[in-house]
């Protein structure tokens, strides 16, 4: 991997920002950080390096969970649901240690990093070994999702994932869910201080925390988990309201909804992330709002799980939080998508067009989703930010003709249209190759095939 950090690029066409698509732009790299920004310069100078096509600030991954990349495919057949479909996903993480779980999420990290993803949220809650005891280093699984980041040169918020029980009701965790659990809130915490403190200082990695559900934790324990969050101030994402039954049962059991549950337990606030936060009422949206919190949406996701369409107009009203994305169980992995079907999903919904402009949900692809995984100094071409830069090419049969613009990349264009990406200003994809991972999907098909033990699959690597 090219490791320089200094340097220039010359952009052929860069989006800078909304409403400012601009042409012929030098940026100036020095230590990884933006130095300069100019536009209207006509031919690249000699010597600097150059990126063709429409140049955006890099994809911010806001919500993932690596393991489910083994699934893409295989639960399409027959009839299901949330719930059903959750009975594969712990199969699938039954099959996971430590090297394996390295293994897979360098290749789902590599195909992120071709989609133009610079950095990525991995909820991460897949703790310990299969029974449930700790592994020799209780953060050995952490630790190979880090590894494996580094590996491929993305950065790496992992958002450290407390939970606890299978229901509402405080009921205890399933045999498929027992590698999850640490026993309780503090005993959490004690695990990510660990990690925290191994990993403090480091450039490519935020340590955050996540809850992973009201389902999941119970209320006597949500203090331990806000209470680090707060005093390391980092990032607290949890999933909420993704089903009508999660939110049936948090009302039947506390009498109130999931977001007014964590609203009492003093969740929300500007550094907390809702993810999907689907099924919502008119109070959720206002304390959602009013407390500055953030929330992430996963269309792809929400729609292949059938979970419903939530609100992302009523959310992005002033006064909000920032609305992020992610590819969450990786149906697709393609950040430009996600952004088109928020749109297209309020089209359908309203029955009404241009509901939320290119602009917007590019900023949601870009800056807001790094705010959210605590990287404020990112998803902006402007002197000062981090210098991610990726290269959408304008050529392909998807983009042509439509012009160097925010609605071409949000409307027209896919992962597949990303052909160079600079991360931290390291060269880490050229011409739709990674640099260090070049058969990425030879790599995802055989540690797939060896974690299922499908000889269909392996029959695709032979």
């Amino acid at each position: 991997m090219d490791r320089t950090v200094n340097g220039r690029w010359w952009c052929e066409h860069a989006w800078t920002g909304p409403g400012a698509t601009r042409h012929g732009v030098l940026v100036d790299v020095e230590h990884g950080r933006i130095t300069g920004v100019v536009p209207d310069v006509d031919h690249p100078p000699d010597g600097v390096d150059v990126l063709r096509g429409l140049v955006l600030p890099g994809l911010a991954n806001g919500h993932s969970h690596a393991f489910h990349r083994m699934l893409r495919s295989r639960t399409q057949r027959d009839h299901g649901s949330f719930w059903t479909w959750r009975e594969l996903m712990y199969r699938a993480a039954h099959q996971l240690d430590p090297t394996t779980y390295h293994e897979l999420a360098t290749a789902v990290f590599t195909e992120m990093a071709l989609a133009g993803i610079t950095a990525v949220g991995e909820f991460h809650y897949v703790h310990h070994d299969r029974d449930g005891t700790a592994y020799d280093d209780p953060n050995a699984m952490g630790v190979a999702l880090i590894e494996a980041a580094r590996t491929v040169g993305i950065r790496l918020t992992l958002l450290d994932t407390c939970y606890l029980s299978s229901d509402v009701d405080r009921a205890p965790l399933g045999p498929a869910q027992r590698r999850f659990g640490d026993g309780s809130g503090d005993a959490w915490g004690a695990r990510v201080e660990n990690l925290h403190q191994r990993f403090s200082g480091a450039d490519d990695v935020v340590v955050g925390a996540a809850l992973h559900s009201v389902r999941a934790v119970p209320l006597e324990h949500i203090p331990a988990v806000t209470g680090w969050a707060q005093a390391h101030s980092a990032p607290l994402h949890v999933h909420v309201a993704e089903q009508t039954a999660e939110v049936e049962r948090c009302r039947a059991v506390h009498g109130c909804s999931p977001v007014a549950l964590l609203r009492d337990a003093g969740v929300l606030g500007p550094r907390t992330t809702a993810v999907h936060a689907t099924h919502l009422g008119p109070a959720d949206i206002a304390d959602l709002r009013e407390s500055g919190t953030g929330v992430c949406f996963c269309p792809t996701t929400e729609r292949d799980l059938g979970d419903g369409i939530g609100p992302a107009s009523a959310l992005l009203a002033a006064p909000s939080g920032p609305l992020s994305l992610g590819s969450d169980s990786h149906a697709v992995v393609d950040l430009l998508e996600e952004a088109r079907a928020v749109e297209l999903d309020e089209r359908l919904c309203r029955r009404q067009r241009g509901v939320i402009d290119a602009d917007t949900l590019l900023r949601c692809a870009t800056e807001y989703g790094h705010r959210a995984l605590g990287r404020p100094d990112a998803g902006t071409i402007t002197p000062g930010a981090r210098a991610d830069l990726i290269a959408i090419d304008l050529t392909t049969v998807r983009t042509a003709g439509g012009g160097a613009t925010a609605e071409t990349a949000v409307f027209a264009a896919t992962a597949a249209d990303v052909r160079d990406v600079v991360i931290d200003g390291r060269v880490v994809v050229r011409d739709g190759r990674h640099l260090t991972r070049p058969e990425p999907g030879r790599d995802l098909a055989r540690v797939t095939a060896a974690l299922l033990d499908d000889p269909g699959a392996r029959e695709c690597v032979s």
